[in-house]
């Protein structure tokens, strides 16, 4: 049955149609926010996946160009592989809704989210968080939700909720807050420098607008939500663990992981598990296939209980220690711009590339506010550097999204393009990991930035932090800088990069149904702490501050600005004069439709040149300027000249020479080079030239 529900939701009406479509997935919700119009399923297999020891969740954003009035670009006309921008959405989408599903659940989960139309002050994005929510309460399966989500701005200083297109072009906050009932359960935030007091004010304002949220999609589910239904459990055996339990006591499985190498560690468990294997493959052969779930849960259940009873960890830190910092510059020489950092196991190698702005990636996507952005952030995580063996099949979505962590958090010290006209790329490559790549990937950025001479308006460094929690809100205990066993165990990856001044960029991942006011507070309190000494005492140490040119490998590039009215004198008939001027200088030169012209080269000296006949081509002549030209043409009365491509004067054979010139050919010939000074109009209003006047 056809049904619609309706609420207001900062200021613009959100209205939710159930059975109007897509009836045979297990949960549809046809989402309405103003004219932004998205297609929210949710799906799942009728039977568990056979050979899995995880939940096979998959979230999917799709964009149709159509929602936008647009034809796909290409060869095909029609959307292809996901955009970085999808990728990025899904999996927003994805941290908050996999913790409230069940962990021993194994059907194959499918959440669906086609956007149709995009009202640009009604964002797709969050129109699929709640969609994906609403789809999945009112189906059949199970789900620990609900779950809501806000956008928050900050535009003068105020905050903003679900800010419009033309609040979001001037908003120093873009920040993105999902919530249980309780608590919060996802944060997602890029800003400029933002003072710690003010992020935690604005998480908490959307936390309180969440909330009325879910109440109304809880009216939605008692209305038409389907009984959830039973699905088989693949906890480890009570036997089996038991068992497992008594045979590899307590203390012998602390010993196994309590060391700070991560192989040491790995080869501990390997050991263990074929003892385990010798034990049942003749009493108990059919455990054999659950020994890696079993002690998964073994490790994880130790590991818990020595940092949270403890306060041990694994390798032996203090709950608030860094592990050791390593960090230098110029790593790659004819880069034009190189950095690596180092935090224990984990070691990111960042190359900074400069180019001309002709260079920045271009976007074809529903948001029609960004067609292009000049800084390139990409991250790469090769499986040697945990030490696999696995073929290289490009960035997968973690790569991307961890890519865009840390653009985000470097963009807002990035110059403006008039203060440093350079497209940059940099790429983070992964040498080892063991916890945290993507923080470690903003600090040897940062370096390799300032390393090529980008004038960073400040350093900026960031950390993570973790969490273990007992069985109340109370029992819990965060730790400064985990690393991937603590990540893989624990309940929280809190992601925090910033200046001195303030917040750059969050990233909140976790395991369980929500965080308290408390945790989070500590948790930005600690990475700020953390990110001041790894900036004040590592990275300030290889480089306290930008470059003041950059490297002799790198492109040089001066800016100029001409009358737009002379453009196409610049470019030439068929765009022969600029390619002349590149020929001759061998330079890039770009220009924009309002006069901004951009001359990029290697050689200071050719740039210098092609910004003089630019200058010459667009400019009048003046009484008294001394000029250069390349004779063209010779004829009786005198020689015409070329000052520039498609700017020509003329001599008259009169104002050769001192003395009486009988023919032009005694004095010139075809292709010499001679100065000539501008006496002005004649009486025809031509510009006359003279050699025998130049001083």
């Amino acid at each position: 049955m056809y049904k619609s529900y309706s609420m207001e939701l900062c200021g613009r009406t959100l209205t939710v149609d159930v059975g109007r479509v897509a009836a045979q997935a297990n949960g549809a919700a046809f989402m309405h926010y103003g004219d932004t119009v998205v297609l929210s399923t949710a799906t799942a297999s009728e039977e568990p996946r056979d050979g899995i020891d995880f939940f096979p969740l998959s979230v999917e954003y799709e964009e149709k160009m159509y929602a936008v009035g647009k034809i796909p670009g290409g060869f095909n006309k029609r959307e292809g592989k996901a955009s970085e921008h999808a990728i990025l959405t899904s999996r927003v989408i994805d941290r908050p809704m996999r913790p409230l599903f069940p962990k021993d659940y194994r059907n194959d989960v499918t959440l669906n989210n086609m956007v149709m139309s995009v009202d640009p002050d009604c964002s797709p994005e969050i129109t699929a968080m709640l969609g994906s929510a609403i789809a999945t309460c009112i189906s059949d399966i199970p789900f620990d939700g609900p779950t809501a989500s806000t956008r928050v701005g900050m535009v003068d200083g105020e905050l903003v909720f679900n800010p419009t297109s033309a609040q979001r072009a001037v908003s120093d906050l873009e920040l993105t807050v999902a919530s249980t009932r309780d608590k919060v359960i996802m944060i997602e935030a890029g800003a400029n420098e933002i003072p710690e007091a003010k992020m935690i004010e604005a998480i908490f304002a959307a936390h309180e607008i969440n909330q009325k949220i879910i109440a109304f999609i809880d009216t939605i589910v008692a209305d038409c939500g389907k009984p959830k239904h039973s699905y088989q459990s693949y906890d480890v055996d009570a036997e089996l663990w038991e068992d497992m339990t008594s045979f590899i006591p307590g203390p012998e499985m602390e010993e196994a992981v309590f060391t700070d190498e991560k192989q040491v560690r790995e080869e501990n468990i390997r050991v263990l598990k074929e003892r385990l294997k010798e034990r049942y493959e003749e009493t108990h052969p059919e455990w054999i296939p659950m020994l890696g779930e079993a002690l998964y849960k073994y490790q994880k259940k130790t590991v818990r209980k020595m940092i949270l009873k403890d306060h041990k960890r694994p390798d032996g830190r203090a709950i608030t220690q860094i592990r050791p910092l390593a960090a230098e510059i110029d790593m790659i020489p004819r880069a034009h711009g190189s950095a690596m950092f180092t935090r224990g196991q984990t070691q990111i190698c960042d190359v900074v590339t400069l180019a001309p702005l002709s260079e920045a990636q271009k976007i074809d996507g529903l948001d029609e506010n960004e067609t292009s952005k000049r800084y390139m952030h990409q991250y790469n995580f090769p499986a040697y550097s945990v030490g696999e063996t696995k073929v290289s099949r490009g960035p997968g979505r973690r790569e991307i999204g961890h890519g865009a962590l840390a653009e985000r958090a470097l963009v807002p010290v990035l110059p403006s393009p008039e203060e440093f006209p350079y497209a940059i790329r940099a790429v983070s490559e992964t040498f080892e990991s063991n916890g945290s790549t993507s923080q470690a990937s903003i600090c040897a950025s940062c370096m390799a930035l300032m390393a090529a001479g980008v004038p960073l308006k400040a350093m900026v460094a960031g950390i993570s932090c973790g969490l273990v929690t007992g069985d109340t809100d109370d029992d819990y205990i965060v730790l400064t800088d985990i690393q991937g066993l603590e990540d893989f165990f624990g309940d929280m990856d809190f992601k925090v990069a910033g200046t001195h001044k303030g917040i750059t960029a969050i990233q909140m991942d976790i395991k369980i149904h929500g965080l308290t006011r408390a945790i989070i507070e500590e948790a930005i309190a600690r990475t700020r702490e953390a990110r001041f000494y790894i900036m004040d005492e590592v990275m300030s140490k290889a480089i306290a501050e930008p470059r003041q040119t950059v490297g002799k490998y790198a492109p040089k590039i001066e800016m100029m600005t001409i009358d737009p009215a002379t453009i196409g004198d610049v470019v030439g008939k068929q765009g022969k004069v600029i390619n002349r001027i590149i020929a001759e200088t061998g330079v890039k030169i770009d220009i924009t439709d309002d006069g901004n012209v951009s001359i990029c080269g290697t050689d200071a000296d050719m740039i210098a040149k092609a910004m003089k006949t630019i200058e010459i081509i667009t400019s009048d002549f003046e009484e008294g300027q001394v000029l250069e030209g390349t004779v063209i043409s010779i004829k009786d009365f005198g020689a015409f000249l070329e000052f520039a491509p498609g700017k020509e004067g003329m001599v008259h054979i009169s104002k050769m020479s001192d003395k009486r010139v009988e023919k032009v050919e005694d004095v010139l010939s075809l292709g010499q080079v001679v100065k000539v000074v501008c006496l002005g109009k004649d009486k025809m209003g031509r510009f006359s030239f003279s050699m025998k006047d130049v001083k």
